[in-house]
């Protein structure tokens, strides 16, 4: 059985099942809240769940702290990237408020900011007839192409949406342990160091350096247990690396949890990245 949370696009959810091939379903249950999702995940054997990733190598923030407030059997184990569905329509003369979920506001908001939209926000549970109603006659709506309702027709810009890349998703599991791999994947890990004090980081990265691991992701959260907790993502050759690197940390008093094993070494297209302009 596969699932979504209720905050996720049903359309390109079922297209990121199908294609990766963990189901091949109409629709997928609506298990509620993210956090609903997880526990319900953890809970029923043999139910699994697709989840926006933000990027394997770059985990969106509000899944890294999900599934590490979650129980510790919850896993992410496979990434696909799938083709953003999203186009702009409209029913006659448009000029008003563009109505589009919290999905489509994840995937497009930069697009329709640069456009000069005037978004209004729905819950992604509301009906393409309360989106339609909302929208008014001047109104237009941002939804998945499998869900343009009858009258609508595509705008000029509607286009644009689709300069953004694919996006990526994964497959959330409940695992004892998380699976072995003989070939390169990308894990996420999260850790919190044995003491919280200045420079009480340093000796944790230096085992995942000691490991040959070279993080693409490292982020830091305030932790209500005291030490500050830290979200890693890196490229691991074989999973007896992962288990030497996991030795060394439970050898130096260090708790963590691995979120993530993703198949794979080359996530095309990559995270999106910045041009900076230091002082």
């Amino acid at each position: 059985m596969l699932g979504r949370s209720e905050r996720e696009s049903p359309a390109h959810a079922v297209l990121a099942a199908q294609i990766a091939g963990w189901n091949d379903p109409v629709e997928l249950l609506d298990l509620g809240t993210t956090a609903d999702t997880l526990a319900t995940v953890a809970s029923i054997e043999g139910l699994a769940a697709v989840v926006h990733l933000g990027h394997p190598e770059h985990p969106a923030p509000g899944l890294e702290r999900a599934l590490l407030e979650g129980a510790s059997s919850l896993i992410v184990t496979a990434a696909v990237a799938v083709p953003g569905q999203w186009v702009w329509v409209g029913a006659g003369a448009t000029g008003g408020q563009v109505v589009i979920d919290e999905a489509g506001m994840r995937d497009c908001a930069g697009v329709l900011r640069t456009l000069g939209a005037s978004p209004r926000l729905v819950p992604t549970r509301a009906t393409v007839e309360e989106r339609i109603a909302l929208a008014g006659e001047s109104g237009s709506l941002v939804i998945e192409r499998s869900r343009i309702p009858a009258g609508f027709t595509e705008l000029p810009d509607s286009a644009a949406l689709a300069e953004g890349g694919p996006v990526w998703y994964g497959l959330l599991e409940s695992r004892g342990d998380w699976p072995p791999f003989g070939e390169p994947a990308q894990v996420w890990l999260a850790f919190g160091p044995a003491d919280d004090h200045l420079g009480s980081l340093q000796p944790t990265l230096a085992l995942v350096a000691d490991a040959g691991l070279d993080l693409d992701h490292l982020r830091s959260q305030p932790s209500t247990g005291g030490p500050h907790v830290f979200f890693t993502s890196f490229s691991c050759p074989t999973s007896a690396a992962l288990s030497d690197l996991v030795a060394a940390l439970t050898q130096r008093g260090v708790a963590y949890r691995t979120l993530a094993v993703l198949p794979g070494e080359a996530f095309v297209p990559g995270p999106d990245a910045l041009t900076p302009r230091w002082a």
